[in-house]
C-alpha cells in the first residue's frame, strides 16, 4: 500500500488534501444540470476558475492536520480571491474543512461521529474567520439576517449558534447543525450505490446531484428566486429521476434540455448550494471508502 494511499482508517494530510482537491475536479467535470462544467461556462465564472481553486484548496488542506477549521475556509478563500477572483468554492471550504479535520482525528468511530466532535470544539475564533471569509467571497444572494447578520457581526461569533439562526434558509448552516444530515443521510448512501451499480463516477456524481436537488429544495435558488421556485426546480429532478436520470438515454436527454432551461436568466436558477453538498458526498465517500474507490475501481484495501 502506496503511502500516499492508506487504509481510510489512517489517513494522512497528504491523503486528505489530494482527495478534496480530486472531489472538486470530480464535482465540477460531472454535467451537472444548471452548474458550471467543462461543457458550459457562466458569464462570471468559467470551469478553468474551478480547476484552479480545486488546486487552491488542495494546497491549503496540506495544513488540515495543524490549522482550525474557521483558518482552513478563510486562506481558502483567501488565496481563490487572490487568483481566480470569483466565488468558486466557499460553500465547498464549510463543508470540506470539518470533513477533513474528522479525516484526520483516526481511531475506530465512523467519520461522521468523528465530525460530531469537531463542529462541537468550533469556537468563536472558528467564527470570526468564517465570517471574515464570507464577506471576502460575497456570496450571491445574501440578504440581510437579524441575528448574526455576517455583514455587520465582527469580532469572535459563536459559530454554531449562527448556523443555528440560518439553517432555515441555507442548507450548509444546516448541515452545521445537524452533523451533515443531507450530506450523510442523502449524498453519501446515494453516491455509493451508484458507483457500486455502475462503476460510472460521472453519471453517479449527477445522479446524486438529482437525488439531493430531489428531496432538498436548493437555498441558493430560494435566496435568489424564491422558494416557490426553488421546489419546482426540485420536482423537475424528481421527474428526471423517476425516467432513470443520468442512467438511461431518456433521462439524458431530458438532462440536457434541462439544463438550457436553467440557464435562462442569467443563472438565477443555478442549484449551486446543491453542487456543494454533493463535492461533501463526493469527499465524504472518498475518506470513507478510499480514492479509488470513487473513481470507480473498487475499495480495494
Amino acid at each position: 500500500m502506496s503511502p500516499l494511499y492508506p487504509k481510510p482508517s489512517t489517513l494522512n494530510p497528504d491523503t486528505v488534501s489530494l482527495a478534496a482537491q480530486i472531489a472538486c475536479l470530480l464535482e465540477v467535470s460531472a454535467a451537472k444540470p444548471g452548474n458550471v462544467t467543462r461543457f458550459a461556462d457562466f458569464a462570471d465564472a468559467r470551469y478553468a476558475d474551478y480547476l484552479a481553486s480545486a488546486a487552491i484548496l488542495g494546497m491549503v488542506f496540506r495544513k488540515a492536520a495543524t490549522v482550525m477549521a474557521g483558518t482552513l475556509i478563510l486562506n481558502v478563500v483567501r488565496e481563490t480571491q487572490r487568483l481566480v477572483r470569483r466565488n468558486t468554492n466557499l460553500g465547498i471550504a464549510l463543508l470540506f474543512a470539518p470533513l477533513a479535520k474528522a479525516a484526520l482525528l483516526g481511531g475506530g468511530r465512523s467519520l461522521r461521529l468523528r465530525l460530531h466532535g469537531v463542529l462541537a470544539s468550533l469556537t468563536p475564533t472558528d467564527g470570526q474567520k468564517v465570517y471574515e471569509a464570507i464577506r471576502l467571497a460575497q456570496p450571491g444572494g445574501l440578504g440581510e439576517a437579524e441575528h448574526f447578520d455576517v455583514r455587520t457581526t465582527r469580532g469572535r461569533v459563536p459559530l454554531l449558534a449562527a448556523m443555528r439562526k440560518a439553517m432555515e434558509r441555507d442548507s450548509i448552516a444546516r448541515e452545521y447543525t445537524s452533523d451533515f444530515e443531507l450530506t450523510f443521510t442523502i449524498g453519501v448512501p446515494a453516491l455509493k450505490e451508484c458507483v457500486k451499480e455502475s462503476g460510472d463516477p460521472e453519471a453517479s456524481i449527477v445522479q446524486t446531484y438529482l437525488t439531493l436537488l430531489s428531496r432538498v429544495p436548493d437555498s441558493l435558488i430560494a435566496r435568489k428566486c424564491g422558494m416557490e421556485r426553488a421546489r419546482t426546480v426540485s420536482r423537475q429532478a424528481r421527474r428526471i429521476l423517476a425516467i432513470g436520470g443520468a442512467f438511461t438515454r431518456e433521462g439524458r436527454q431530458h438532462l440536457k434540455r434541462w439544463d438550457r432551461a436553467l440557464r435562462t436568466g442569467g443563472n438565477r436558477l443555478n442549484p449551486g448550494t446543491t453542487a456543494d453538498l454533493t463535492a461533501a458526498a463526493i469527499y465524504a465517500v472518498m475518506l470513507g471508502e478510499g480514492i479509488d474507490f470513487m473513481l470507480g475501481r473498487g475499495g480495494g484495501h
